[in-house]
């Protein structure tokens, strides 16, 4: 039998309003992790997609003067576009109004109902048109409404606004799958990412669960799945969203198909505003529908603006579109998935941008490359041909230790990218670029190279030998991240195609590149280099 493919989602996105750079990194996130499973060898399929049901989208849609479905559809391919944009290689893009997902949400609503976990039930308590749910009594609290001065209840765990709401609809018995969600937290302490988060959903479900409403009657919500045999209520939001993720995966599916295109995900990336649903809800309904629950959860932290939370509703935003356009493709993604925040929240601005960009690329990796790859003093084929796959040095000095930390990296990379830690390889590779610039600035080749000699020729080749190496290992490990600019180094390089995947990223393991396939742009400025400077206006 063939292999489950290795398969990640991101959230399906809200189509209420225009993405942010907080979604940009959502996506751009999922996809790294993606791209690091084929870099391994693996088949990885990543789905993403637009939430498009709900009170949410009902009234924006009414306000835009529009009909739901075409607001939709032109909220979806803005989504799209960002995707390619930030060259996201997804394999589905869902979409809540796709006939096939509603098959799906209809057909789970069958099982769930069939199997006693759905009951109608007069439902009271405060409604967050927002957030699309019902919160308790001690989750809301009154504030002051900052941008319109009023006090209202507001979500405490959001801020969002809540009015008092009553009204006769569907549960979900929630309440009934507290022991077993527990146990499926205990024989996975690592499920979700991170450790903290894991224990904020322990303690919540191990304080109790209420039922869940799972429907909105008609008059209300309109836009959505109307409920199996009963026009009057429509699905809630959530439960139709949730679905989204084995929509594409073919539920329900044929007898023995059940992991043919990939479920359970290896991982679910989500953004730390939606837990509860993602942590707490959707592996109640899969636990209810006996489908197994997905392997991990990454919950990744917000980007602020001058520290404050990135929302739609007061402008707080960056345009992702305008981001990528100013600083490129390859600088936003770095720039998100270095400095971008899983545990803390991390502030986003042009100055970091440009800080990171000078720092890490241009100072770093580009340095790095041009001072080898540019130089007349040596030959990088000659050095390659010298010392690949041959121990550089017998003694423990600074080439033996430059050595060390090459033959290490690719694992080291790896252990990070296991635990679900894009920033933490990211830094650990260009560690790797800041200590091979220090190497190369102690070794000084450019002095041996003006003694001659075969002694001082094969003295230089070492340490040419040993920086192309972290260039090369190095940018291997980073294709995931920078996709295009990684592709024109391995060009600089002169790497094959063919010899480009993470079984690559080991010191001695390629003995044939060392001959540019592109221009270097030797002696011309920056022509040519990997890393340009940025124009003088930035």
């Amino acid at each position: 039998m063939e292999a489950k493919p290795y398969y990640i989602t991101t959230p399906i996105f809200y189509v209420n309003a225009a993405p942010h750079v907080g979604h940009l990194y959502t996506i751009v996130l999922t996809d790294i992790l993606k791209r690091w499973q084929v870099l391994q060898g693996n088949k990885a399929l990543l789905c993403t997609g637009t939430d498009e049901h709900g009170m949410k989208i009902q009234q924006a849609s009414a306000k835009a003067g529009s009909e739901p479905k075409p607001f939709c559809d032109k909220g979806a391919e803005v989504f799209k576009s960002l995707a390619a944009r930030a060259q996201v290689k997804y394999d589905h893009f869902v979409r809540t109004t796709d006939p096939a997902h509603k098959e799906a949400v209809q057909y789970a609503w069958y099982l769930l109902k069939e199997r006693g976990y759905i009951y109608t039930s007069k439902h009271e308590g405060w409604y967050s048109v927002s957030d699309e749910t019902f919160y308790p009594e001690s989750a809301v609290h009154l504030i002051l409404d900052p941008p319109t001065g009023r006090k209202i209840m507001a979500s405490i765990e959001t801020g969002k606004e809540v009015e008092w709401t009553s009204e006769l609809n569907y549960h979900f018995r929630l309440s009934a799958f507290k022991d077993q969600l527990l146990e499926l937290y205990g024989e996975n302490p690592d499920w979700i990412v991170p450790q903290a988060r894991m224990s904020d959903v322990v303690q919540a479900v191990s304080e109790g669960l209420e039922d869940l409403s799972i429907s909105r009657p008609v008059e209300r919500l309109t836009w959505g799945i109307t409920v199996p045999d009963d026009d009057s209520q429509t699905i809630y939001v959530w439960l139709d969203a949730l679905i989204n993720y084995i929509t594409k995966t073919g539920y329900p599916w044929a007898p023995g198909q059940e992991r043919a295109l990939g479920w359970p995900a290896d991982v679910q990336v989500i953004g730390k505003d939606i837990v509860r649903f993602h942590c707490i809800y959707w592996p109640a309904f899969l636990l209810a529908l006996d489908i197994p629950p997905p392997q991990r959860i990454l919950t990744h932290a917000h980007w602020t603006l001058g520290r404050k939370k990135m929302a739609k509703s007061t402008g707080n935003v960056v345009n992702p579109f305008f981001a990528l356009d100013r600083f490129g493709v390859d600088t936003m993604r770095f720039y998100l998935a270095h400095d971008g925040g899983i545990s803390q929240d991390a502030d986003y601005g042009n100055e970091y941008i440009i800080e990171r960009y000078k720092k890490s690329l241009q100072g770093g990796l580009g340095n790095l490359t041009s001072r080898i790859l540019r130089a007349k003093n040596w030959n990088v084929r000659r050095a390659v041909e010298r010392f690949a796959g041959k121990n550089v040095s017998n003694r423990s000095d600074h080439h033996s230790d430059q050595q060390m930390l090459l033959e290490s990296l690719a694992e080291r990379t790896k252990k990070h990218m296991d635990e679900l830690n894009v920033s933490g390889a990211i830094r650990t590779i260009m560690d790797a670029v800041y200590q091979t610039n220090k190497y190369l600035q102690e070794s000084s080749p450019w002095l041996l190279a003006e003694v001659e000699g075969y002694d001082s020729e094969a003295r230089v080749d070492r340490i040419v030998y040993l920086c192309a190496e972290s260039i090369r290992i190095c940018g291997i490990l980073l294709q995931p991240c920078m996709p295009e600019k990684m592709g024109r180094l391995m060009d600089m390089l002169g790497v094959d195609i063919a010899r480009r995947s993470f079984e690559y990223a080991q010191m001695g393991s390629d003995v044939h590149y060392g001959v540019s396939k592109v221009d270097l742009g030797v002696g011309r400025g920056s022509r040519g280099a990997l890393f340009p400077p940025l124009a003088s206006n930035e």
